[in-house]
C-alpha cells in the first residue's frame, strides 16, 4: 500500500510542474495585452516600455516561467495587474463557493443515485429499471446550461420561489439559510448529470455482483434482500462508482464555471471569465493551476480510497 501511495504521489507532482508549464505558456497566448488595458490605447511607447519592465513582462519568457514558479512555491501567485489585489486573496475569496457547490451537488447525487441503482438492480428488465434507464440516458443527454436556463424559468420566474434567480447568491457567513437556498439550483443543475452517471455504473456492477457465489450463498441462509444489497453487494460494486467520482468531481470543479456565469455567482468560474475579458494574466494563470491542481489532488484521494475499498488494486 505505501509503495503504491508513493508511485502515485510521485506521478502527481510530475503532472502538477507539466501542468504549471502548460498554464503558464498557453495563458500567454490569450489575446490582448495587460499595458492597453492598464495605460489605454493612446499612451505613449515609453510609458508602455517603463510598465513592461515594471511588471516584468520584458523579461524572456522562459525567465518570467522560473520567477512566477519560484513565487508559487513560496505560495506567492502574483499581485493582479489590473485590481492590484494579490491573486491568492482573489482565488481565497471565490474557491469557498466552488467547494460548496460541489460538496452539495455530491450530496445529493450520492442520496438519490445508490438507492435507484439498487432499485434497479434488484429486479433488472422491469418496468422502474427500463424508466429510470431511459429517464437517465434523456437527462445525460441535455446540456448544463440548458437545465440552468429551463430552472430559473421555471422555479425562479414562474413559481417565484426566492433566492433561485439570477445575482441571488448570498455568502454562507451572512446567512447560511438564505445561502443554502441561492445555491439550491445550481446544486440541483450539477447533481442531476452525476446522479445519471452514478446510478448507471453502479447499476450495472451491482447486478453483476448479486451474480456472484457468495450472494447466492448468502440468499440461501435466509438474509433479506436489503441487507445483502447494504452490507455484502455494495461495497464490492463500489470501485467503479469510486473511480468515477472521482473524474466526475475534478470535471465539476472545471465544468461548474458556466453555471456560476449564467447565475452570477462569484466563484472560480465567474472569476477567470471576467479575468480572461480583462487580460489579467495572473488571475487567469493561478485560477488554471489552482484548479488543476484540486483536479489532481481529488483523482488521487478516490485512487486512494478505491485501495481501501478493494486492497488488491494496490497489490497489482
Amino acid at each position: 500500500m505505501a509503495r503504491y501511495l508513493a508511485r502515485r504521489l510521485v506521478t502527481l507532482v510530475g503532472i502538477v510542474l507539466v501542468i504549471s508549464v502548460g498554464a503558464f505558456y498557453l495563458i500567454h497566448l490569450l489575446p490582448g495585452d495587460p499595458a492597453t488595458v492598464i495605460l489605454g490605447t493612446g499612451d505613449s511607447p515609453q510609458n508602455r516600455a517603463r510598465l513592461y519592465a515594471q511588471l516584468g513582462l520584458n523579461r524572456p519568457v522562459i525567465e518570467q516561467y522560473f520567477v512566477w514558479m519560484k513565487n508559487v512555491l513560496h505560495g506567492n501567485l502574483g499581485t493582479s495587474f489590473i485590481s492590484q489585489v494579490p491573486v491568492w486573496t482573489t482565488i481565497r475569496a471565490a474557491l469557498p463557493i466552488d467547494l460548496e457547490m460541489i460538496v452539495l451537488s455530491q450530496i445529493l447525487s450520492f442520496a438519490v443515485a445508490i438507492p435507484l441503482a439498487m432499485s434497479s438492480a434488484k429486479r433488472p428488465d422491469s418496468w422502474l429499471d427500463r424508466f429510470l434507464g431511459a429517464f437517465s440516458f434523456t437527462m445525460l443527454s441535455i446540456p448544463a446550461f440548458i437545465l440552468v436556463v429551463v430552472l430559473v424559468l421555471v422555479v425562479a420566474i414562474k413559481l417565484a420561489v426566492p433566492h433561485t434567480g439570477v445575482s441571488s447568491y448570498v455568502p454562507l457567513t451572512q446567512d447560511w439559510v438564505t445561502n443554502l437556498e441561492s445555491m439550491a439550483l445550481p446544486s440541483v443543475v450539477l447533481a442531476i448529470g452525476s446522479v445519471t452517471v452514478y446510478y448507471r455504473v453502479l447499476r450495472s456492477d451491482l447486478i453483476a455482483t448479486l451474480q456472484q457465489e457468495y450472494i447466492t450463498l448468502a440468499r440461501s441462509k435466509g438474509i433479506s434482500q436489503r441487507r445483502i444489497l447494504w452490507r455484502h453487494a455494495l461495497r464490492p460494486s463500489s470501485v467503479a462508482l469510486l473511480g468515477t467520482a472521482g473524474v466526475n468531481i475534478g470535471g465539476l470543479l472545471a465544468g461548474g464555471f458556466i453555471v456560476q456565469y449564467l447565475l452570477d455567482i462569484p466563484g472560480l468560474g465567474y472569476t477567470l471569465v471576467n479575468s480572461i475579458g480583462l487580460s489579467d494574466y495572473l488571475v487567469v494563470q493561478g485560477i488554471v493551476l489552482v484548479v488543476s491542481i484540486g483536479v489532481i489532488v481529488i483523482n488521487f484521494v478516490f485512487d486512494f480510497l478505491i485501495t481501501l475499498v478493494d486492497p488488491r488494486i494496490a497489490r497489482e
